[in-house]
């Protein structure tokens, strides 16, 4: 019997978890799916994207959007993150920056050697598309030790296409990122953020496709995303990888992509009527002292938001008094323990679990994001 080896070069570079982007895919929205007013610096609606957003009298929305046959078949994608103009700022202020971004977990970069003469080549690629055709632009901003920053504008029309961007860790011939102040710590803070630039001043324009110490996101020929309410813009299958090349978006299981978005926030209610929440005991007969578990382990100690504490209920023998009051008592990187108020009808010393009621408007939100 005589064997052949066949030659595979389609699986070259094709490793799993080579996407340094999460939720790259646009599938988790555990805060809103539906158009959502952006803030700058907020976590408005998709996990993991956030918008830099000031010194604007503009306003702007994001939504999930689901995409039709013929663009799933052209993007391989489901959703897409849809951005939509909602107050236009026709002349944008010298100061002002309009960014959807990603921070990226300074210990998942070590892949890259920056700040050693290895330094890895990296490659950014993504659908988008606009409602007309625009500039607007891609930037890395590494965060960590010393910041420098690149970027390269982008021409977006009306139809979907795939951008494939190589960033040179020594682009425009510098050698910042292959110095020791490239470096990115093998911690738990921000390492590289990866933008997509929608409008920004004069201040931070200068020349695409070189490292550069000065906080500087795009080029003078950058459109103004809002400049008119007729203004949109649709991204997704956001991947950056090590490489020179692009390779076929990584698509992940639902719940491995929804776990790791929840490392930053995690959210119980809101789906289901009669929610469960935390466990514990009765410390007297108004006040129950309850155990939340997270799904994963967070970046960091979260900041607890309770929405309409009153819609829920703590469990004693055959009655659920109604809560009037919740409060966090500690918390750490795997659970809290927080403190569950009745007006009357608790057992000390009897245990009991705390659930929402027959709607679902009760919810727990914890955020760890960079």
């Amino acid at each position: 019997m005589t064997q052949t080896k066949v030659e595979a070069p389609f699986v070259e570079n094709n490793k799993p978890f080579r996407n340094y982007i999460i939720n790259g895919d646009m599938s988790i929205w555990q805060r809103a799916t539906s158009a959502t007013a952006v803030s700058d610096g907020s976590y408005s609606a998709c996990d993991r994207w956030h918008f830099p957003f000031y010194s604007t009298s503009g306003a702007m929305t994001t939504e999930r959007e689901t995409l039709s046959v013929a663009d799933q078949a052209t993007t391989g994608m489901y959703y897409c993150n849809l951005l939509k103009c909602t107050t236009a700022d026709t002349s944008v202020a010298a100061d002002s920056i309009i960014q959807m971004r990603q921070t990226i977990e300074a210990q998942n970069c070590q892949p890259f050697n920056y700040g050693t003469s290895d330094a890895k080549t990296l490659t950014l690629s993504f659908y988008a598309k606009a409602n007309a055709s625009k500039t607007y632009g891609v930037s890395l901003w590494k965060r960590d030790s010393t910041a420098y920053y690149w970027f390269q504008d982008i021409s977006v029309t009306t139809s979907w296409q795939r951008f494939e961007i190589v960033i040179s860790p020594t682009a425009g011939s510098t050698s910042l990122i292959t110095s020791s102040n490239g470096a990115i710590a093998n911690d738990n803070g921000e390492g590289l953020e990866v933008s997509f630039v929608l409008a920004s001043g004069s201040n931070y324009q200068a020349t695409a496709d070189t490292w550069t110490s000065n906080q500087d996101f795009n080029t003078s020929n950058l459109d103004n995303f809002l400049s008119s309410t007729d203004n949109t813009f649709r991204v997704t299958g956001v991947q950056l990888e090590v490489g020179d090349q692009a390779t076929d978006f990584e698509h992940l299981p639902h719940d491995v992509q929804l776990q790791r978005c929840q490392r930053y926030f995690t959210k119980f209610g809101g789906d289901n009527a009669y929610s469960p929440f935390g466990s514990g005991m009765w410390k007297t007969g108004t006040v129950a002292s309850l155990i939340l578990t997270f799904p994963t382990k967070m970046n960091h100690e979260p900041t607890m938001t309770i929405a309409n504490a009153t819609a829920s209920h703590l469990r004693q023998a055959g009655t659920a008094p109604n809560t009037s009051a919740i409060t966090l008592d500690v918390s750490s990187t795997l659970a809290c323990m927080y403190n569950g108020t009745v007006g009357s009808g608790g057992s000390a010393g009897e245990g009991t679990v705390h659930f929402g009621d027959s709607t679902t408007n009760c919810t727990f939100s914890f955020e760890s994001e960079l």
